[in-house]
């Protein structure tokens, strides 16, 4: 169709209200009645006229507004609007003709909505943006507007087209979706907040004794707990579990296993009330009660556990392994090695027997403890940190203070995996000072 003006044009209405242009040029007429008559499919009405009037009506049907604006005029005025247009934006299409589409802008459009319009009309290429309209009536929508540019035979643009779809429904779904993420994201950082309340602090001289723990979860809330917990008849309790899973159920678990391995907790786990006051639980007796209480096929989770007494002035220590990794034993002056014992992971299996076991620790030696996920840290050939080479850091950072050689011990599994912990990695150590 060759190049047309606005003096080519008169606006009228027809076929239900649609906005069409009649045309003053015989030889524009002739030439897209002889476009159509090449390209019509069959059963296409062969009069011009019916078949400008069914593409118009088909436009109009259509949910999406549909615009064109003329590109050799000044402002690129608007020469053609839809229906859908009409209904989406609330203006009458005799409005909207010879204007240019920036009056669906407002004082809340977005100006890099507007700059990246702008560009694509000055460098006649497809854009599609979402912005922020206004609707004659004030009210606002989402638009999501797709320009394209129409080229003459030549490669002139001549014209551009618009098309519209109101995703206001998708985009207040999403801004939905987004505040309940914040908000959950939120709570899970309080979450984490009090879950670093709940452990003992980082480092602890009791008697004879010098405890230290490092806590490292990989994500915002842990399925670890680390336990410090001073028993009536004046020993300590020591425990590290570690919940199956990860995430806010893991989480809660381990919050509940905390609580309740406590001697202040009415029916707590690990004292028992009797005339003559509370007497301490032993450790086999604590896990086998952990196992009745948090059966698998209730809980859906299992979960592992050391769980010991330790005697200040005598540095015996009594304690009982549930599935759990065994804790390290380093002399002050020979090699680490893991300690004896075994055992199911709490609520694996009803009827799981649980032992206690016992050492005794001299002045110097040091006791740690762990959770998987320090042995199971890979680097990226996937090789797992191991236990040997955890030994060996325990052994390498046996002249420095305590919790200082815990610090290096972390680091160490966080350096093997690139810092990209899939599991929480939790550490807990005794040393017996005198």
């Amino acid at each position: 169709m060759p190049p047309v003006s606005t003096e080519d044009y008169a606006p009228r209405t027809g076929y239900d209200g649609a906005c069409i242009m009649e045309t003053g040029r015989v030889t524009g007429h002739a030439a897209m009645a002889e476009t159509d008559r090449h390209t019509a499919a069959p059963g296409t009405p062969a009069d011009l006229s019916a078949w400008l009037a069914l593409k118009d009506r088909a436009l109009d049907v259509s949910a999406e507004g549909i615009t064109i604006a003329d590109a050799r005029l000044p402002d690129r005025p608007l020469i053609y609007a839809n229906e859908g247009f009409e209904r989406m934006t609330g203006y009458p299409v005799a409005e909207v003709l010879g204007r240019n589409c920036r009056f669906l802008q407002g004082p809340d459009t977005d100006a890099a909505a507007m700059a990246e319009i702008r560009s694509a009309l000055a460098e006649t290429r497809e854009c599609v943006v979402e912005i922020l309209n206004y609707r004659k009536d004030g009210t606002t929508f989402w638009n999501r507007l797709s320009i394209a540019p129409v080229r003459d035979p030549s490669g002139e643009v001549t014209h551009f087209i618009g098309i519209q779809s109101d995703i206001t429904a998708r985009r207040l779904a999403e801004d939905g979706l987004r505040r309940a993420k914040e908000a959950l994201e939120a709570d899970l950082r309080l979450a984490a907040r009090v879950q670093q309340a709940l452990l003992p602090p980082a480092s602890i001289d009791a008697g004879g004794l010098r405890i230290s723990h490092a806590f490292n979860p990989c994500d915002d809330l842990a399925g670890d707990a680390v336990g410090v917990v001073p028993l009536p008849d004046g020993r300590m309790g020591l425990y590290l579990l570690d919940v199956s899973g990860h995430g806010v159920g893991a989480a809660l678990l381990s919050f509940t296993l905390s609580h309740l391995l406590s001697p202040a907790v009415e029916g707590a786990l690990i004292t028992d009330r009797t005339a003559a006051g509370p007497t301490v639980v032993p450790p086999a007796v604590v896990a086998g009660r952990l196992n009745r209480q948090f059966p698998m096929d209730r809980t859906r989770q299992y979960f592992t556990l050391v769980y010991g007494i330790i005697d200040p002035a005598s540095g015996g220590f009594r304690y009982a392994l549930a599935g759990h990794p065994a804790p390290v034993l380093l002399p002050r002056d020979g090699p680490p090695s893991p300690v004896s014992g075994s055992g199911l992971p709490i609520g694996m299996i009803d009827d799981a027997v649980f032992e206690d076991q016992s050492l005794a620790l001299e002045p110097g030696d040091r006791l740690f403890f762990y959770t998987d996920g320090a042995i199971e840290a890979l680097d990226d050939r996937e090789e797992e940190f191991g236990v040997a080479r955890l030994m060996e850091q325990f052994s390498r950072w046996r002249a420095l203070p305590l919790r200082d050689g815990l610090d290096r011990v972390a680091a160490a599994v966080r350096a093997w995996c690139g810092g990209r912990l899939k599991d929480d990695v939790s550490l807990l150590a005794v040393e017996r000072t005198g």
